[in-house]
């Protein structure tokens, strides 16, 4: 059963390191990382590692600084994706909650947790997959200042990229000669830093009032 699983991972990973090679798969990081803010369930931040893993382990037609842009841009035009969306249905939230009091003290909570924690939980959050969808759209119902908002989001799209891509680069290359190795060290420690940094934001808030949401 273990050489059978053995089997799947590498094939697996001689897949991914094969699309890696290509030019497309600096597009396929920055639509991944688009979609990801509105549909957390695309894993924009493997993309970005494989990336990083394949300027570690062999020799693809973009470098790494190429891999954080595309991973970056995607990230920040998504999350004001996400912020046009939840702009766009502002009003009806507001209607709703001048005949629903809990509506409004939800958006009241949710407006004055933005204002007061501000750009560093933008920051966290695009850590958290799901997180920053719920924060980012929240920052278009709650009004919140768009410029102020696409501010902090350029700066958390830039560590997030720079975070996953050089954890991937660095932990990649004592595995160059065995590119199945990189990629699932690199993934497998990228995944122990998210659940430590979950974590430690549960522990610090677990006394807190319910999440940033409204409805």
């Amino acid at each position: 059963m273990s050489l059978v699983a053995s089997n799947i991972f590498s094939d697996i990973t001689d897949t991914l390191h094969d699309w890696s090679s290509h030019w497309w798969f600096l597009a396929a990081i920055f639509a991944i990382a688009l979609l990801d803010s509105v549909i957390p369930a695309v894993p924009s931040e493997t993309t970005v590692i494989i990336g990083g893993v394949a300027v570690a382990t062999g020799d693809p037609p973009y470098t790494l600084w190429m891999v954080i842009v595309a991973g970056a841009l995607g990230a920040f035009l998504g999350d004001n994706l996400a912020y046009a969306i939840g702009h766009k249905f502002s009003p009806w939230f507001h209607r709703r909650a001048e005949t629903k009091p809990r509506t409004a003290a939800r958006l009241q909570w949710a407006t004055d947790q933005i204002r007061t924690r501000g750009g560093p939980l933008l920051i966290t959050a695009r850590f958290i997959p799901g997180g920053r969808s719920v924060l980012t759209i929240t920052s278009g119902i709650t009004r919140q200042p768009r410029l102020w908002f696409a501010g902090w989001i350029a700066v958390a799209a830039v560590i997030w990229a720079s975070y996953a891509a050089v954890l991937a680069f660095v932990v990649g290359q004592p595995f160059e000669d065995n590119h199945t190795a990189a990629f699932w060290v690199a993934f497998g420690t990228a995944l122990a830093v998210n659940v430590l940094i979950e974590v430690v934001r549960w522990v610090l808030h677990r006394r807190s009032p319910k999440e940033v949401a409204v409805g």
